[in-house]
């Protein structure tokens, strides 16, 4: 064990972390990729890894001080984070008590209004930062998070924890939606080549079916959120075909949700996954992409049976025991294509630090996560399935080649970031009325248009 000074070590983050490649085959059912995945690698003790703790001098003498910390990151993901804390706590003197929940968000809101808020919350949905920020529960973080996240994260991610033109919370851990999962061998004996833009990704879907095969599997089924993958692959082609501002505006119904914009992004959806020579390989046509599961939806690429799979970078937890995830593995992703311009927007996900108070203790672990000490730190207790987008993250540290390429993507300074729109839009239509009425154009064939008119019409009064 290392053992430094509380308050006065000055070491950087030391120690590596080898590739683990092998991951364990273990599902996931949310739209954030928790619950599932694989905590296996190899990590490091986290007592060996030091930390410069300068930055927690200015809050005093915390020592014995106690700050809990509430998230929706349940076991055994959770052992990572709470490993990560293990270089604060030897700073400062500061204990972190860790509490995982699977009722996250509905016990949140129970606890802040009894008056028993966590004094930190990992929380997942700007819209749920945003509605406790409104009722008086957040408390703003102290200067030097605000610091970090300017020195370490894009404004589009600063935006994201910030309400009302107050900052409030720094992002923390992230996942990128916006890949297309293949089979490297397959490729390669086919003759294929990653496509670079949508036109090339369409071309090789049709050279795929001229040649007998089926390029495209999908699935959307996930229980009582069935219909959820629909909406990432909507909000990925919304930005490619409309650009960032106009889904903006289509997030927060500054447009209508049926907007001609809408329709086309969706239509052109349709042209990949409604197309019966293009899906869905090994599992029926179009309307089993209704039934499908999508853990289980890119089975089939292994299989033979089809040769992409849109899904995020979570989905390597979903691969069965024994799948080698590399460059020369048994799969491998490459970013989903432009439409129009050279670069790809990122639609993606993550979670946002909220304190419930300003004590000096909370606001000294506040500042520990927004940092690229932090970010280091938790890349070396971790196995594959854990990514942030803080620019002093050291790709290299990461556990697995799919978080290398989502930390590349998102440190790219021409890279537009988008978070998941369906998170941030009021749950009745994000998380019910639009999976629904997806879940039915696929299933039942419903024409686009009423698809997404039913679903404006949904929306709730202001």
């Amino acid at each position: 064990m290392t053992m430094r000074s509380r308050g006065r070590g000055t070491a950087a983050v030391a120690g590596g972390l080898g590739l683990a490649l092998v991951l364990a085959g273990c599902g996931g059912d949310d739209d954030n990729g928790g619950g599932g995945g694989s905590t296996g690698g190899d990590t490091v003790d986290p007592a060996s890894l030091e930390i410069d703790c300068a930055p927690y001098e200015e809050f005093g003498d915390l020592e014995g001080e106690t700050v809990s910390v509430y998230s929706s990151i349940v076991d055994p993901e959770d052992q990572p984070h709470i490993d990560s804390y293990v270089p604060f706590t030897e700073c400062t003197g500061v204990e972190v008590e860790y509490e995982g929940s699977r009722e996250f968000e509905a016990q949140l809101i129970v606890r802040t209004e009894s008056g028993n808020a966590p004094d930190i919350a990992f929380i997942p949905q700007p819209g749920l930062l945003a509605n406790l920020v409104r009722s008086g529960d957040v408390v703003a973080p102290p200067a030097q998070v605000e610091a970090n996240v300017d020195e370490f994260w894009s404004a589009d991610w600063k935006n994201y924890g910030t309400v009302d033109g107050t900052f409030y919370a720094a992002p923390l851990g992230a996942n990128a939606k916006s890949f297309v999962w293949y089979s490297p061998a397959a490729f390669e004996d086919a003759g294929y080549e990653i496509p670079e833009t949508w036109e090339d990704m369409v071309a090789l879907s049709q050279q795929i079916a001229d040649d007998g095969g089926k390029p495209w599997c999908a699935g959307i089924g996930s229980g009582e959120a069935t219909g959820w993958p629909a909406t990432d692959w909507l909000e990925d082609v919304l930005l490619r075909t409309a650009g960032p501002e106009v889904y903006d505006q289509w997030v927060t119904h500054q447009i209508p949700f049926n907007d001609p914009q809408v329709v086309e992004a969706l239509d052109t959806v349709g042209e990949i996954l409604k197309n019966d020579d293009f899906v869905n390989g090994g599992l029926g046509d179009s309307r089993s992409i209704a039934s499908t599961e999508w853990t289980d939806a890119g089975n089939p690429i292994l299989e033979g049976s089809c040769f992409m799979h849109r899904a995020a970078s979570f989905y390597q937890a979903n691969w069965p025991e024994g799948t080698e995830v590399g460059e020369d593995g048994d799969v491998f992703a490459f970013p989903l294509p432009p439409i129009t311009g050279d670069a790809a927007p990122v639609l993606g996900g993550g979670e946002f630090v909220a304190a419930f108070n300003d004590d000096p203790a909370t606001q000294a672990l506040q500042t520990y996560l927004s940092t690229d000490d932090w970010a280091n730190v938790k890349a070396q207790t971790s196995g594959p399935g854990w990514v942030s987008a803080n620019t002093g993250l050291d790709a290299e540290l990461l556990a697995s080649p799919i978080d290398q390429l989502s930390a590349e993507l998102f440190q790219d300074p021409g890279t537009t970031f988008r978070f998941d729109g369906s998170d941030l839009m009021p749950g009745e239509i994000g998380a019910g009325r639009l999976w629904t009425e997806l879940t039915n154009w696929f299933a039942e064939d419903k024409p686009t248009q009423q698809v997404l008119t039913d679903v404006e019409n949904a929306w709730p009064a202001s």
